[in-house]
């Protein structure tokens, strides 16, 4: 189907877009249970269910997200490429995959439990200081080690919940589908050591610290409820509430949530596995000088521009240069 309409700015004079905007309608209706669908206009991008009257006019309106371009949601097939399915085969029969779960989990380890506060614990032959993280921790090791069941050689219990959130995040499942087939697959294989729920896997990731802040979005993108603005319910440039809805009685529902992951903590992983330090440091101790070929960012001559410049900078290998990439409202 043609979809070069949904990039037509000028959209209320436009036939293109309108006719467009017509046949997907036709196939979201044709497609859809009841007369509630997901709306996928640039304000609410799938997330929440309209009925088709105001999605229409929510996209004729507003505009539809140009980063839709695969209509999952209302009816078209997902396509798929043959060469990242292949690589995802050959990931799930790497032994690798599994048997280097556990030496990651002791790099994370040395690297993460230096020069934290512990805590006090009262014991039988005295107080006793430990680090809060470190029982949460023991249990992942003992996890990574732990077969997902008697006689399995390709998965650990640990490997098996990485590998199925992971695909959950790829393919988009929601909470409900997770643990649904958390419960189909306890079912059929009683003897794997498989969590109950979403919420239960999520606690084993969370305890590798690779969390993320959720961070309150005006609906127009102005500002950020964040530090100064916290604490406010309406925008102060543009005046729309926050939530989408403002009743007290109800938990309120922001209309949109940034999830920022911060840098700080996944610059540290890299350097904590001896598999990744490797790569993290090559652009210094392993680079491969020639002016006729470019084979890592380091050979750009912005990079070798920095390196005059701050050249303290420069001369230590575990010093990261960060690029900074963004979209361009021009293009």
């Amino acid at each position: 189907m043609d979809k070069s309409w949904m990039h037509i700015t000028n959209r209320f004079r436009s036939t293109e877009y309108r006719e467009g905007l017509h046949q997907f309608m036709s196939l979201a209706q044709a497609h859809a249970i009841t007369n509630n669908i997901r709306c996928p206009c640039l304000n609410c991008r799938n997330n929440f269910f309209h009925t088709i009257d105001l999605v229409q006019r929510h996209l004729f309106t507003i505009g539809i997200d140009e980063n839709y371009t695969e209509w999952i949601f209302h009816g078209e097939e997902e396509t798929w490429d043959g060469n990242d399915l292949d690589d995802d085969v050959n990931e799930l029969q790497n032994h690798e995959y599994v048997d280097n779960m556990d030496e990651m989990l002791d790099d994370i380890r040395l690297g993460s439990f230096t020069n934290v506060e512990l805590v006090e614990q009262s014991t039988g032959e005295g107080p006793t200081y430990v680090d809060p993280r470190a029982k949460n921790f023991d249990q992942l090791l003992e996890d990574a080690k732990r077969p997902l069941y008697p006689g399995c050689a390709k998965f650990s219990k640990l490997s098996f919940i990485v590998k199925l959130l992971h695909i959950r995040t790829i393919g988009g499942w929601s909470v409900k589908s997770f643990d649904m087939l958390l419960k189909l697959l306890k079912v059929s294989f009683p003897d794997a050591l498989l969590p109950d729920s979403y919420r239960e896997s999520r606690q084993m990731e969370r305890a590798l610290s690779f969390n993320y802040i959720k961070i309150d979005v005006c609906r127009n993108d102005y500002i950020l409820y964040w530090k100064e603005n916290a604490d406010k319910h309406d925008c102060p440039k543009c005046s729309l509430s926050r939530w989408v809805t403002c009743t007290t009685k109800e938990k309120k529902v922001p209309h949109k949530v940034l999830q920022y992951f911060p840098l700080k903590p996944r610059l540290k992983r890299l350097f904590m596995s001896k598999d990744t330090i490797v790569a993290m440091r090559w652009h210094k101790e392993h680079r491969f000088d020639d002016e006729n070929v470019m084979r890592h960012p380091r050979d750009s001559v912005g990079w070798k521009e920095f390196d005059q410049e701050h050249i303290s900078f420069s001369v230590d290998a575990r010093n990261v240069h960060l690029g900074l990439a963004i979209e361009s409202p021009f293009q």
